[in-house]
């Protein structure tokens, strides 16, 4: 009689998709309140009205998007910084990782202790960002870096655990 209750089967992809949904919301919801805070609320704003739009289309509830927004100019807003890192991955590709966050500390720590673990360190502010441009939609590489196979594979999962950290907002390459 195995199989006959599908709720087992339900629940637990409804669980996976429920946990994937609230760290993109979360992850969305800092970025609102980092933008409402540079803007004074100001929903008009085009960096604002831009995170708005994106959180409504990951479907993020009317009221959430409201919090966040309120959030940004609370006394709490004064805690949440944006701030950027950068490193050298695989086959000397840049990388660049933005954050927003309320423990500027805490957040350095985590992510040197991060890089450590994949076998990379941080690397001095300007050293990485030389090869990219600031753009409206983030960092877009002046120059692109060829990568072997092999090391392709190995950045893919740098990248994956690195935007797997709660306080990691973008993570940009320049790797082809």
């Amino acid at each position: 009689m195995s199989g006959h209750n599908k709720w087992a089967q339900i629940k637990r992809q409804k669980g996976a998709a429920d946990a994937a949904k609230s760290n993109l919301w979360g992850k969305i919801g800092k970025r609102i309140a980092v933008e409402s805070k540079k803007a004074n609320g100001d929903v008009n704003s085009p960096t604002l009205r831009t995170m708005i739009e994106t959180a409504k289309k990951a479907n993020m509830p009317k009221d959430t998007i409201e919090r966040a927004v309120a959030k940004g100019i609370s006394a709490d807003a004064n805690m949440l910084e944006q701030i950027t890192y950068e490193t050298y991955g695989p086959g000397g590709s840049a990388i660049i990782i933005e954050t927003v966050t309320d423990s500027r500390n805490r957040t350095a720590q985590e992510i040197k202790h991060l890089l450590s673990e994949l076998g990379l360190a941080l690397a001095a502010p300007g050293s990485a960002s030389w090869a990219f441009e600031k753009t409206a939609e983030g960092w877009s590489p002046k120059t692109t870096v060829p990568l072997s196979e092999a090391d392709t594979e190995e950045l893919m999962k740098v990248l994956e655990k690195i935007d797997a950290h709660d306080d990691v907002e973008n993570v940009y390459t320049n790797a082809e």
